[in-house]
Formats: C-alpha cells, structure tokens, sequence
C-alpha cells in the first residue's frame, strides 16, 4: 500500500533526519519495517519532501530519476545518518568512525552533482534546478554538523524518530507534539483509568 507523505512524516526538522525516519521503529525485529521497501516510495518522498521542506531546498524540487539507481546511495545516506546522529542526540557528541562513514556516504551522494554550488553554512544555493534525493540529503546530513545543530538533536519519547529541538528552552521531547504527544498523554490516561478501575472499594 503506497505511504501517505503527510506533514507528519517530516517532523525531522530537517531533510537528513526525515530521511533516517522513513525506517518506523527502527531496531523493533518485529514490528519495524523500512517505508522504502517499496523502491515507488522513493519519488514519492522526494516530491512531499520538495513541499514540506522548501524553505530548506531554496525553492529547489528533489529529483528521482531513476529509483533503483538512486536507492543505494539514498539508503547509505540514510543508515549513516541515523548511526551518527542517533549517537549524538543520545551521548551529545559524535563517534569517529559513524562520522566517517557518514562522510564517506555523502561524497559518494554528491558525486553527480559536481556543479551544485552550497552556501557557507552547508545549505543549497537558491535556483530552479532540480537537485537529487541523493545529494539533498547528504547536503542536509552535512549542515547538522555544527555545535549548534548538534545540541538540539533529540531522539522522541515516543516513537524514537529523531528530531531537531527548535523549542527556545531545548526541552521538547515529541517529534510532533499533535501525533506522538497526544498519544502519550492517551496511553497516560488509560493507564490512570484503569488503576482507579481496580483500585479496593472501601
């Protein structure tokens, strides 16, 4: 069945970490699953992804041109990121070697997009051109490596996606206060419901 992209599946904060969250309860054997399993998945994302993150793309469209030559580098983006930054949202610092590999993803990522120009802060040039799922999301992997993007990595509560805290106080810990938030505060209340169920009469 083809996944609906809504807003709620780019609650990352970033392109980087959306990416990471298409894997759904991550390291669950049994009830995780990989949304890419499905390589039509992968054009799909990139169009939402071009919606829901424009302001992080300059106005860019993410480009698929063809998924199963895409998909290796998406995916080895995506796994890297996620070992990198899941540490760092965990430890607040990052490891050597899931830093490497992350490095060594993104190179291989951006290998066809040698004309791309970047900004200083690691963010894409505004333009019209198309950019590939690929190397928008090793550009965006790129850009959280600073002291400042690093220390608002969280993992949530919830569902363990990973997120970037944009809360003034560094104190969020939902992804998304309206999905994982409301469901939290639900099971809260049912467990509550049920403990005055079967508390002893007097």
């Amino acid at each position: 069945m083809a996944v609906s992209w809504t807003a709620h599946r780019f609650a990352g904060g970033v392109l980087a970490l959306d990416l990471a969250n298409t894997v759904v309860l991550r390291g669950d054997a049994v009830r995780g699953f990989d949304r890419f399993a499905d390589l039509a998945e992968l054009p799909r994302f990139a169009a939402a992804a071009s919606h829901h993150r424009s302001a992080e793309l300059r106005g860019r469209t993410l480009a698929v041109a063809n998924a199963e030559r895409a998909a290796p580098a998406v995916i080895a983006v995506r796994e890297t990121a996620d070992a990198a930054f899941r540490h760092a949202a965990n430890e607040g610092r990052l490891r050597c070697g899931a830093l490497g590999q992350l490095l060594e993803a993104c190179a291989a990522a951006m290998a066809g997009g040698e004309a791309l120009e970047l900004a200083a802060e690691l963010r894409l040039v505004p333009g019209e051109a198309a950019v590939a799922l690929e190397t928008a999301a090793a550009v965006s992997a790129l850009s959280l490596l600073r002291p400042a993007m690093i220390e608002r990595l969280r993992v949530c509560a919830n569902c363990r996606w990973l997120f970037l805290d944009s809360s003034r106080n560094k104190s969020r810990i939902w992804c998304d206060m309206a999905v994982c938030g409301n469901r939290h505060k639900a099971r809260r209340h049912y467990r509550r419901s049920r403990e005055v169920d079967h508390a002893p009469q007097d």
